[in-house]
């Protein structure tokens, strides 16, 4: 199929995307990387009276890490973003992530930023982002706002980002050398959708558990964290099996899990012990975060 027709800008400044933004609303659509985008506009799911074209913003495409924040700018590529976590181990879960992200032509023009506007419930992105507790930029004609991510996901494809909004940028707080991180995801074919997956951390002080994040995603509408099983690590040995079982079965008590066609509740409720046990297992033989 081919697009509905549409009006096309590329704004040369972020004031000029914001300003089509407040005058277009819910009938503009952002292109940055456009690997969602163009699929959906090619088979008419979206059908927007004009897209702005945000890849001119030099002020949108830096990615630098001060001695608090990674910030990640809206036109920053997967592919970008994942070698610079690669040589900082800080950010492993980011590399591990973002490594199951689709496939390398996809990597090197999607953006995390995109993901995060998109929120596919299957993403990686969203589900780093959460357990790395890291904060949305918004930005409108109003002024700049920032969402925690674990509050920005309301739903499949629902955020909290406004219609005359943009996402300008993801700040990641850079983690204190005391957290552990594991990544783990199932899908049919590595670059597929992940039917499930897991995002975790653990904050480790004299060989206890401190604190604890788990976020599952592709399992429901949109990442969760599992808060009950977070509350049972606590005060833990990470190297204990005997907790790591009982943990994977409270998780799948815990998360409210979605079926489909292919996947029904049931097994993907299996995944979510099957993750839980792995990603622990991760944890307990990873050393401090350098």
């Amino acid at each position: 199929m081919k697009p509905a027709p549409f009006a096309y800008c590329a704004p040369d400044s972020l004031d000029e995307a914001l300003a089509l933004l407040a005058e277009h609303g819910e009938d503009a659509q952002i292109l940055a990387g456009g690997q969602s985008l163009v699929p959906m506009l090619a088979l008419r799911m979206a059908s927007p009276s004009i897209i702005v074209d945000i890849n001119r913003i030099t002020k949108l495409q830096h990615l630098e890490e001060t001695g608090e924040a990674l910030l990640v700018g809206a036109c920053v590529r997967h592919a970008e973003l994942l070698r610079y976590a690669l040589l900082h181990p800080r950010w492993r879960l980011i590399a591990d992530a973002l490594d199951e992200v689709a496939h390398p032509g996809i990597r090197n023009r999607g953006t995390p930023c995109g993901s995060l506007a998109l929120a596919d419930p299957a993403a990686e992105a969203p589900a780093f982002a959460i357990a790395l507790g890291a904060e949305i930029v918004l930005a409108s004609t109003r002024g700049e706002r920032r969402v925690p991510a674990e509050a920005f996901f309301l739903g499949i494809y629902e955020t909290a980002r406004e219609p005359d909004e943009m996402i300008v940028a993801v700040s990641f707080p850079v983690p204190y050398p005391d957290w552990r991180f594991g990544f783990e995801e199932i899908a049919r074919r590595k670059g597929d959708y992940a039917i499930a997956g897991l995002c975790a951390g653990l904050r480790v002080e004299h060989e206890r558990i401190a604190e604890a994040r788990f976020v599952f995603f592709g399992v429901g509408d949109y990442p969760v964290r599992a808060l009950q099983a977070e509350d049972m690590l606590a005060g833990g040995d990470p190297t204990d099996t005997d907790l790591h079982s009982a943990v994977a079965t409270a998780t799948m008590d815990e998360i409210d899990v979605s079926g489909s066609v292919e996947y029904d509740a049931a097994y993907k409720r299996r995944l979510v012990g099957v993750l839980a046990r792995r990603v622990l297992g991760q944890l307990a033989a990873t050393g401090e975060v350098t």
